[in-house]
């Protein structure tokens, strides 16, 4: 067991001025970013032009800290517990976020609005062109690009899609082009409409993306199997199964197996701990990373090697009773039995289940000083999770042996000793077998709401209940767990554990039940005084 401690750098305001310089975002309202457009736009008149402003096309904020800690995947360990934020103890009780951090929702938000901003201006720039042929690459990555932001957006600060109030459910503000009046006024498109222009986007784009015009790091542009992959987890969560599983295999193939992720190769490489593991985790010569990111984050602080952010963590008592060492569809595992290992740090009075997801880089602004910005290299698309998208989807069309073969694929890359078998009736023996999840009584079995996302009890159920497991295991630490809370309608009480596994309190009072109020986070204060319609409370 490794203990590491971390002296936490001084947060000055230089640190998130040399981050805005660096990122390229004056944090200001989205009205502000979009009242800038009209001068930028009016440069791009060349290709070159184009291609560097497509670069900002992407969110330089990242929605994995504000996500993961909203979600069930981290428990209250107490305020012993030191460097203790106060931005994630407000995610973590799903209380409206007032402070501003690295990963705060208002980062995101602007960083979002940002990236649309630029995509926008290189379509308006095209199309000022005439749209000619010659530019189709950078108009499906305009497109693709917008379609990724607006994604973000809508699944953080709106309810989740759901058939019977997508078109009354108020979404965000979808940014079809340039604005060109001063101080314009934003109404929110419904999440329906959202839904609606982001696959809009995307069929259009997708056909026109050519994976050769970016060069030698098409992983980190909207490439074909990137907005692919966007698109099944769209269509998944629209439960629009056969377009999802059609999208998957269009991303991944219908045999993924040559570019899932080289597991033996980074437990190799894993010397040094979970930070050293998760940049070999996210280098581009890894297959699975469909796409590559980077963003300013205390993302590798949170959940890496140090105390940082450690009172709310994803400790032993998840760890050992519902995750990553919890009895599974696939039995039980110690933390060596997994590709790469499962990483436990001791913290104050916890032990930290660490998986490698989000590399951890420091940039120095003044190394005498000792400050600068921290940031963070992840992947947001992959083949595993595109690959239990489409398990996923066929589950529900109940093709449970297509949907096995999936799984089966994950189980054999991941374990260090895979079961011989894995089938539907083991998933059924390892389901019926369990308890439902209370608070007090943990287990991996969480009751699925099916006034969210209709399902049959027995073999569906169950098969769903592996997938999730396995869904879980796979983007640990990577915030589409909170989306899943909110598509199945988990509810979730918060509880305070004193030491390993002993529960000191469970907060039944404040009990997230499905589509509660707070699974759609708070506009930033700025966004509704300027006239945009908050969410109700």
């Amino acid at each position: 067991m490794e203990i590491l401690r971390y002296l936490e750098m001084k947060k000055t305001n230089k640190l998130y001025i040399a981050l805005a310089l660096i990122c390229g975002l004056s944090f200001c309202s989205c009205n502000k970013f979009l009242d800038e457009l009209p001068d930028n736009r009016a440069i791009l008149n060349t290709e070159d032009k184009i291609d560097k402003m497509l670069v900002s096309a992407y969110p330089s904020t990242a929605y994995l800290v504000t996500a993961e800690f909203s979600s069930d995947n981290v428990d209250d360990y107490g305020v012993n517990n030191p460097y203790s934020e106060r931005d994630l103890e407000q995610l973590f009780r799903w209380n409206d976020v007032t402070e501003e951090t690295n990963d705060s929702p208002k980062r995101v938000w602007e960083a979002c609005y940002s990236a649309i901003a630029s995509a926008n201006a290189a379509l308006d720039a095209i199309q000022d062109k005439g749209n000619p042929t010659s530019l189709n690459p950078q108009r499906a990555e305009a497109l693709a690009a917008r379609a990724n932001a607006h994604f973000i957006l809508v699944n953080l600060f709106a309810q989740h899609y759901h058939k019977d109030y997508a078109a009354t459910d108020l979404g965000v503000t979808y940014m079809m082009s340039s604005e060109v009046e001063l101080d314009p006024k934003y109404e929110r498109n419904t999440v329906q409409q959202v839904y609606d222009y982001m696959l809009q986007d995307l069929q259009e784009a997708i056909p026109l993306i050519d994976d050769a015009s970016y060069g030698s790091t098409p992983k980190y542009h909207m490439n074909t199997r990137a907005a692919n992959a966007l698109a099944a987890r769209i269509a998944l969560y629209m439960q629009d199964w056969e377009k999802a599983v059609s999208y998957a295999n269009a991303a991944i193939g219908v045999n993924p197996t040559s570019i899932m992720r080289d597991n033996d190769a980074i437990s190799a490489n894993a010397v040094g701990g979970v930070t050293d593991a998760a940049i070999y985790y996210n280098r581009s010569s890894i297959n699975a990373n469909l796409m590559l990111a980077t963003a300013g984050t205390n993302h590798g602080l949170y959940f890496g090697a140090y105390y940082t952010g450690s009172r709310f963590a994803h400790g032993t008592l998840i760890s050992t009773t519902e995750t990553l060492l919890a009895s599974a569809p696939f039995g039980a595992r110690a933390s060596n039995g997994f590709k790469p290992r499962v990483f436990v740090y001791q913290g104050t009075n916890l032990d930290k289940s660490l998986l490698p997801r989000v590399s951890y880089m420091f940039e120095y602004t003044d190394v005498v000083a000792g400050i600068g910005f921290r940031r963070g290299a992840y992947a947001p698309f992959t083949t595993e999770e595109t690959m239990l998208v489409r398990a996923e989807a066929l589950i529900h069309l109940k093709r449970y042996d297509e949907a096995i073969v999936d799984m089966k694929r994950w189980v054999d890359n991941t374990l260090v000793s895979p079961p011989a078998t894995f089938t539907v009736a083991g998933i059924n023996t390892w389901a019926n077998g369990m308890e439902y999840f209370t608070a007090r009584q943990p287990t991996p079995k969480k009751r699925l709401d099916p006034t969210m996302i209709p399902y049959e009890s027995g073999t569906q159920e169950n098969m769903l209940h592996a997938l999730l497991f396995i869904r879980r295991f796979e983007t640990m630490h990577m915030g589409l767990r909170w989306f899943d809370v909110k598509r199945y309608g988990i509810e979730i009480e918060r509880r305070l554990v004193t030491s390993g596994t002993t529960i000191a309190s469970v907060e039944t009072d404040t009990k997230l039940i499905a589509r509660d109020k707070r699974q759609a986070l708070q506009l930033p204060l700025d966004v509704i005084t300027a006239g945009q319609t908050p969410n109700p409370r």
